[in-house]
């Protein structure tokens, strides 16, 4: 992630979500000391799976032919040097993509790797359960970080109903993850039948995609505009 970051620009929508998922994960770990899990090698192998598909879409949008990004990822790609698009909303939409799409992805290895079922009550379940408190708590903390500054508090003042606080009202990473899951059972199910799974999860990249469109809408202010003037004076 750090690899990423550094020949980006602050403002680039890529590296606004990197940045997050860069705090999230280390704020994460900073807390994993005081949990203990059923299966620690299977989240482990979870985490590196998941990891892994948001840096070969990163490769691919760099590549000969970033329209092989998954459709999920491509908005964020397109988008990333738009204007008037909140650095939160670059983030919540990189979150879209890559827990929307990407976990379900990345669960299913994880279990054919591990060789169980994404059944709910099951010990991998309930350590994923788990995890959904921490991350959130992370999270929060770390997007609060986004919706500070004094630019943003005269914004909010003078802008009482903000439309940023709609698009973040559209995410929730507790009821992501538990879409991810349900996701993935579905695909489990569809394993034996290849044309079927892919079929599935073609919809759901671009469903994903299309959320990603959503939150990436402009939620541009006068005062936000300004900040950017002063930014680049």
């Amino acid at each position: 992630m750090a690899a990423i970051l550094d020949p980006l620009a602050d403002s680039d929508g890529v590296a606004c979500f990197t940045r997050l998922y860069l705090r999230v994960t280390e704020g994460v770990q900073a807390r994993l000391q005081s949990l203990s899990f059923a299966d620690p090698l299977f989240l482990a192998d979870l985490d590196v799976r998941f990891a892994n598909l948001y840096f070969a879409a990163v490769d691919t949008a760099s590549g000969s032919d970033p329209s092989e990004v998954p459709r999920a990822w491509a908005p964020l790609f397109e988008a990333r040097s738009r204007r008037g698009i909140a650095p939160l909303q670059f983030a919540l939409a990189g979150m879209n993509a890559h827990i929307n799409r990407d976990l379900p992805v990345a669960l299913v290895a994880s279990c054919r790797h591990s060789d169980v079922s994404p059944r709910e009550g099951s010990p991998q379940h309930a350590d994923y359960l788990r995890l959904n408190q921490l991350l959130a708590t992370v999270e929060g903390e770390v997007k609060h970080e986004y919706l500070s500054g004094y630019l943003h508090t005269i914004d909010r003042i003078v802008h009482r109903v903000h439309r940023l606080d709609d698009i973040v009202a559209m995410w929730d990473i507790a009821r992501a993850r538990d879409a991810a899951w349900t996701n993935a059972e579905a695909l489990w199910a569809l394993r034996g039948t290849e044309s079927l799974a892919n079929r599935y999860l073609s919809t759901l990249d671009r469903t994903v995609g299309l959320a990603g469109r959503g939150l990436l809408n402009p939620a541009d202010t006068w005062v936000a505009r300004v900040g950017r003037f002063l930014h680049l004076c």
